[in-house]
């Protein structure tokens, strides 16, 4: 079972200068959305350096349960590991748009806003997720996020219950014949003749992680090309084979750091939560 902390391993020895022109010249992906998809499922998989597809294809089939798509969350899930969803952003400190899917501190099986498919491609009832967020500029990658959900999402109940309280005040408009939808909900029959629909969909969007951890000390190395920051709480890291933690920690390589600090908790912000920050930047 692969995880994070061998995808950092292979982040640091593949030394790809330019993601979005590498994988356009290997597998003619035009979009800087699609090549980020491709890059983080390599990562995870060890097949960054992997030209021959069907020996990609082989390692993706027996690391991973699940390969998602656009509309539902996630992009990717790991056999007995985490999940993983990517997002795309500019460099600057835009918020990042989460669609109709509002923030996860974990996966759920019950979630209405997962596939079936998803919800049976393994055995499982919750997993940690994480949050792969790209940061471009002039269609380079040039800062690249890895954070768990727990320390970037408040407890789903927070989320749903503004979700309910929505659809709730809808649903108790007089005259409206309303509907529970995976969405917010739809309104049916808004005209006279009864052909006309209002679909009421929420558009979450988080803000950028740069925001979110201002007040931890991270160097922004400015003559740098990329910068990888993963952040993770110090509970779950220590949940990884003791080997792979020996290993990441045991790169002889200047541009790796690991870094204890304190997070504020999603749920209660005076309280903070021992985390770990690793930084990579060439």
């Amino acid at each position: 079972m692969t995880n994070i902390l061998q995808a950092v391993r292979v982040i640091v020895n593949s030394k790809i200068p330019d993601v979005a022109s590498f994988y356009r010249s290997q597998n003619r992906i035009n979009a800087v959305g699609d090549a980020l998809e491709a890059f983080v499922k390599d990562i995870f998989a060890n097949t960054v350096s992997e030209t021959d597809a069907s020996s990609k294809y082989e390692a993706y089939s027996k690391l991973f349960s699940y390969s998602g798509n656009a509309n539902n969350l996630p992009d990717l899930m790991i056999k007995g590991g985490d999940a993983v969803e990517v997002k795309k952003v500019g460099l600057g400190t835009g918020k990042i748009a989460l669609n109709s899917s509002y923030p996860s501190a974990k996966l759920f099986f019950d979630s209405p806003m997962i596939t079936s498919t998803c919800r049976n491609c393994e055995s499982w009832t919750e997993k940690d997720i994480i949050y792969a967020t790209g940061c471009f500029a002039n269609n380079k990658l040039e800062i690249l996020w890895l954070i768990y959900g727990e320390c970037y999402a408040a407890s789903r109940e927070t989320y749903e219950k503004i979700k309910n309280k929505i659809s709730q005040g809808v649903s108790e408009i007089s005259s409206v014949e309303f509907s529970v939808t995976k969405e917010l909900g739809r309104v049916n029959k808004i005209d006279p003749l009864g052909i006309t629909d209002l679909r009421i969909r929420g558009m979450w969007q988080i803000e950028n992680p740069r925001n979110v951890y201002n007040y931890i000390d991270i160097d922004y190395k400015l003559n740098k090309s990329f910068r990888l920051f993963i952040l993770i709480q110090e509970t779950k890291y220590l949940s990884f084979p003791i080997e792979d933690r020996k290993q990441l920690e045991s790169l002889n390589n200047p541009d790796l750091v690991i870094k204890n600090i304190k997070i504020k908790s999603l749920d209660n912000p005076v309280k903070l939560i021992s985390a770990k920050l690793i930084n990579y930047q060439v």
